[in-house]
C-alpha cells in the first residue's frame, strides 16, 4: 500500500517535470510556425475574448497554436498545485521538509512568472530578450522539478573524488553557457515567431560558431568524465553515458540544421534536445548530491 502510494506520488512529480519540458517544446512550435502573435494581446487572446475568434486577422491555425501553448500553462499550473499539496503531506516525516515545500512553491510562483513573461513577450511583439528569458525561466523550473522528483522518489547517490566533482561543476557551468548563447543564436536567426519581430542584430554565423565551440568544450569534459568513471558502476556512470549520447546527438543535429538552412522540424528537434541536455546535466548533480 505504501509502495503504491509512493508510486502515485512519484508519477505526479514526474508529470510536473515532463510538462515543464513540454512547455519549452510547444513554445518552440509557436515560434517555428510563425504563430508568436497568433493571440496578439494578453491576457486575452484577442481584444474582448480570451479564446481565438472566427475570422481573426492572424488566422485560425496560428491563433490556436498560440492558444494551445497558453492552455498547457494551465495544465502545468494545476499539476504544480497537486505537487505542492503532496509536498505538504509527504514532508511531515522528512528531514528536509522546508526545502521540499519551498521547491514546490517555487514551481507555482515560477509558472505565474512564466505567464507574466509570456504576456510581456506578446505585448513587446516578440522582443528577443523576454523570449530568451521565457526559455531560461523554464530551464530554472525544470531544475526545480528534477530536484523535487529526486527528493520524493529518491535516488542511489554515489561519492566521487574532489577532482571529478570539480569537473562536473565545470560541466554544469558550460551547459548553462551553451543554453544562454543558444538563446542569442535563436534571437539572431530567422525563426522569430512573426515577420515583424525584432532580432538581437548579431551576426548569426558568428554567434553560431561561439555556440558550437562551447558545445565542443562541454563534450570534451563529459567524455573525460566518462573515461574517469570507466571502472565504476551504478547510476553515475549510466547518467554520464546518457549525457554523452545526448550531447553528441545534439551536436550532430546542430550541424545538420546549420548546413541545411535551419529547417523548422530540425530546429524543433534541436530545441527538444537542449531540454534533454539540461535534464541529464543536472541529474548528475542530484546523483552526486553536490552543491554549486
Amino acid at each position: 500500500m505504501i509502495a503504491s502510494r509512493k508510486s502515485i506520488q512519484g508519477r505526479i512529480f514526474t508529470l510536473l517535470l515532463i510538462l515543464q519540458a513540454a512547455l519549452i517544446v510547444t513554445g518552440g512550435a509557436v515560434r517555428l510556425t510563425g504563430s508568436g502573435l497568433g493571440c496578439p494581446t494578453w491576457p486575452e487572446c484577442t481584444p474582448g475574448s480570451y479564446t481565438p475568434v472566427p475570422h481573426q486577422a492572424e488566422g485560425q491555425l496560428h491563433a490556436w497554436i498560440e492558444f494551445g501553448n497558453r492552455l498547457l500553462t494551465f495544465l502545468l499550473f494545476f499539476t504544480a498545485i497537486a505537487a505542492f499539496i503532496l509536498s505538504l503531506r509527504i514532508s511531515k516525516n522528512l528531514i528536509y521538509k522546508k526545502r521540499l515545500r519551498l521547491l514546490a512553491l517555487f514551481q507555482i510562483l515560477g509558472i505565474f512568472g512564466q505567464a507574466i513573461l509570456g504576456g510581456i513577450t506578446v505585448l513587446t511583439d516578440l522582443n528577443p530578450i523576454p523570449v530568451a528569458g521565457h526559455y531560461l525561466l523554464s530551464i530554472a523550473l525544470i531544475t526545480g522539478a528534477i530536484k523535487l522528483r529526486y527528493e520524493v522518489v529518491g535516488n542511489e547517490m554515489q561519492s566521487v573524488s574532489p577532482l571529478l566533482q570539480t569537473i562536473i561543476r565545470i560541466q554544469i557551468a558550460l551547459t548553462i553557457l551553451v543554453l544562454i548563447v543558444g538563446t542569442v543564436v535563436t534571437g539572431s536567426g530567422p525563426h522569430a515567431g512573426d515577420l515583424k519581430a525584432r532580432r538581437f542584430g548579431f551576426d548569426p554565423q558568428i554567434v553560431s560558431w561561439i555556440h558550437a565551440d562551447l558545445v565542443i568544450a562541454l563534450t570534451i569534459f563529459v567524455f573525460v568524465t566518462f573515461l574517469m568513471l570507466k571502472d565504476l558502476s551504478g547510476p553515475l556512470r549510466k547518467m554520464t553515458s546518457i549525457f554523452l549520447l545526448v550531447i553528441l546527438s545534439q551536436g550532430a543535429i546542430g550541424y545538420i540544421q546549420y548546413f541545411t538552412g535551419l529547417p523548422e522540424l530540425i530546429v524543433g528537434v534541436h530545441l527538444l534536445g537542449s531540454t534533454l541536455v539540461w535534464i541529464t546535466a543536472w541529474s548528475l548533480f542530484e546523483i552526486l548530491g553536490i552543491k554549486l
